[in-house]
């Protein structure tokens, strides 16, 4: 869609205001919204804005920082007042010499995947995300109540859960996103919508865009929607499983082979070894806050252990089974990602670590066998050379740190600005005083 469209687009949708969006360093969505007889002066000339309270933006005396609007991204909000409809575009964002801001999440997925265009390859992801729905129950703070109590994939001619997850895939549909599948997760009140592989770029725009669609539409049927990796004690948390594969310029599927085993080919081999070796460090972006190594741990479907496999979900990869003859849907599925990082960030530094692997040729390490890496013993997970995620965000900084791919893959500027929100978060977090300090240790030091 090139400008002329856009402008047409929306004066055919009735639109009166204009939301321009974009994330900050943590992946919360920042908007700037403009009336509609705007636009195609913002088409043209981008539109100026203060960057300097933004997570990760510019300091106060570099604060003016210039939009430009992304056509392709147009999308009416469904959940928009009748009377006052609205749509969004994402933007990217540069600096007042008109250089791109090296602080731009979304520029810098689209920095690295130049690199791999220019070798005439598309990274393609499909994400999972998993969510939660609550009701309130109370006016001041929400203590998680499940709004259901089906499982995995549970069905109920009546449940009301069933209503808003179909509303949430009928809205995702409108605004462009090509919804697969809904359905119940394991845990109660939780819930999974399916979106086709796309683009990482367009991938992470579509995560962002089902997050925030996902809570409004909750809100509307006074529910509260949450995408907290472990909301609650007991019960499996929520991840965002990432499905990836990279093809070329042709169409052709690089990871497929007719011959290798698992029908992946060497280059799919050496992108999985490169994500293994950059694991532990690769974390710190997939699973960025403190709440998502409490969902990281053994006995909840959430992977611990850095290994591959076919059809063992213990692992941090796994190769899914797909239909002969269906060679696009080849694939290698990340397992350890959840739905608090900024889709992004993320996603770029997927990419870079499988591509640490591709350029160095990488021989990938056996794959894992039906065995339960969780049974193993301490002993038996060192024989076989088999490592662990970091157990919390500040030992998987740490980690993220001393990784030259990881840090070149977002750039030095981004990952000292994500390095700074993330140690804040770590701080801040050991400074306060939990209810289970308060249970455990009030009447009994």
């Amino acid at each position: 869609m090139d400008k002329k469209e856009l402008i047409e687009r929306a004066e055919a949708d009735g639109i009166k205001f204009i939301s321009l969006q974009f994330t900050d360093v943590t992946g919360a969505v920042k908007s700037v919204d403009m009336p509609v007889n705007r636009l195609g002066e913002a088409l043209e000339d981008g539109v100026w804005f203060d960057g300097s309270s933004v997570e990760g933006f510019a300091r106060i005396q570099e604060s003016d920082m210039w939009l430009r609007i992304d056509e392709s991204t147009y999308a009416v909000l469904p959940w928009s007042p009748a009377e006052l409809p609205r749509a969004r575009v994402f933007c990217d964002i540069y600096t007042s010499d008109g250089s791109p801001f090296s602080g731009d999440p979304r520029g810098v997925l689209k920095r690295l995947l130049s690199k791999i265009k220019k070798m005439g390859w598309t990274f393609n992801v499909g994400p999972e995300p998993e969510f939660f729905l609550f009701k309130r129950n109370g006016p001041d703070r929400i203590h998680p109540v499940p709004h259901d109590v089906g499982g995995y994939f549970d069905f109920s001619a009546n449940d009301d859960a069933v209503r808003v997850r179909t509303e949430l895939m009928a809205a995702l549909d409108t605004m462009g996103l090509e919804v697969e599948v809904g359905h119940h997760e394991v845990a109660i009140g939780q819930h999974e919508i399916d979106f086709r592989f796309a683009d990482a770029l367009r991938a992470a725009d579509n995560v962002l865009t089902l997050k925030y669609t996902v809570k409004a539409i909750a809100a509307q049927h006074g529910l509260i929607a949450s995408f907290m990796p472990k909301p609650i004690f007991g019960i499996n948390g929520s991840g965002m499983h990432c499905h990836q594969s990279l093809f070329d310029a042709d169409g052709n599927n690089l990871f497929y082979s007719s011959e290798g085993e698992f029908n992946l080919s060497e280059l799919a081999y050496s992108f999985i070894e490169g994500q293994l070796s950059h694991a532990r460090a690769m974390t710190a972006l997939v699973a960025p806050t403190v709440n998502s190594y409490k969902r990281l741990v053994p006995g909840y479907e959430a992977p611990v252990y850095v290994g591959w496999a076919q059809t063992n979900r213990s692992a941090l990869i796994r190769i899914p089974r797909y239909t002969p003859g269906k060679d696009k849907a080849v694939r290698a599925e990340l397992r350890c990602p959840d739905p608090s990082a900024n889709p992004y960030l993320a996603m770029t530094t997927m990419l870079a670590a499988g591509l640490d692997g591709i350029e160095k040729k990488m021989k990938c390490r056996p794959g894992l066998t039906d065995m339960n890496i969780y049974h193993l013993t301490t002993d038996e997970r060192h024989q076989l050379k088999i490592t662990e995620l970091p157990g919390s965000l500040a030992e998987a900084l740490r980690a993220a740190e001393e990784d030259a791919v990881i840090r070149k893959g977002l750039g030095e500027d981004m990952f000292l600005t994500f390095q700074r929100a993330k140690w804040a978060e770590v701080e801040e977090y050991r400074l306060k005083v939990t209810d289970w300090e308060m249970e455990r240790y009030l009447e009994v030091a």
